[in-house]
């Protein structure tokens, strides 16, 4: 079958052209490698949660950043001359420094999520029909934990006083009605 180039769309031509590049990009270990990694937790879930975490348990979080401010100070560099008689001889002279002061500091939030092994592709398709049905997702049920899945669970936890994340808390799969909620044994 003969193609010919000129009537590809620029834009699918281009997408050929970096295709390579960007399938580099998602290579684990590349990402790894490079310094601005996203760190566990916040874009997946890890096993690596918060000091004291239970075994087994998988976790997501979102990152406050620090507060920093500007301090700004008058400094005095030479105090004022003064006469005999009292009288100021030479004011005193001023230099202004500033300096960076952390008025909170940089925390994690942590949150319980299902673990990789949950989302399972019935599970995610289950997942988009709950999103589908309380208005926050407009797209196919297929299953795949895409873009549009992600905003959608992120609307969806933001609405129910949850973190600002792309990651599933386990708090919402149960609200959802996807994960069972555990029983509380009364006497």
């Amino acid at each position: 079958m003969k193609c010919d180039l000129m009537v590809i769309p620029r834009k699918v031509a281009l997408l050929g052209l970096l295709a390579p590049l960007v399938l580099a990009a998602c290579d684990p270990a590349a990402i790894a490698a490079r310094e601005d990694a996203p760190e566990p937790g916040v874009l997946e879930a890890t096993r690596n949660g918060p000091p004291g975490a239970a075994e087994g348990t998988c976790w997501g979080k979102t990152v406050t950043p620090a507060v920093v401010q500007t301090v700004v100070k008058q400094v005095q560099t030479r105090p004022a001359k003064v006469n005999p008689d009292g009288t100021i001889a030479a004011p005193p002279k001023y230099r202004t420094e500033q300096s960076q002061e952390i008025v909170s500091p940089r925390r994690d939030n942590w949150f319980e999520t299902p673990c990789a092994e949950v989302l399972t592709e019935e599970f995610v398709s289950s997942l988009q029909r709950a999103l589908l049905a309380r208005g926050y997702y407009a797209g196919d049920i297929s299953g795949k934990m895409d873009l549009a899945t992600k905003f959608a669970v992120k609307a969806f936890q933001q609405s129910e006083g949850g973190p600002e994340s792309t990651v599933l808390t386990l708090q919402s799969a149960r609200s959802l009605g996807l994960i069972a909620v555990p029983r509380t044994v009364s006497e």
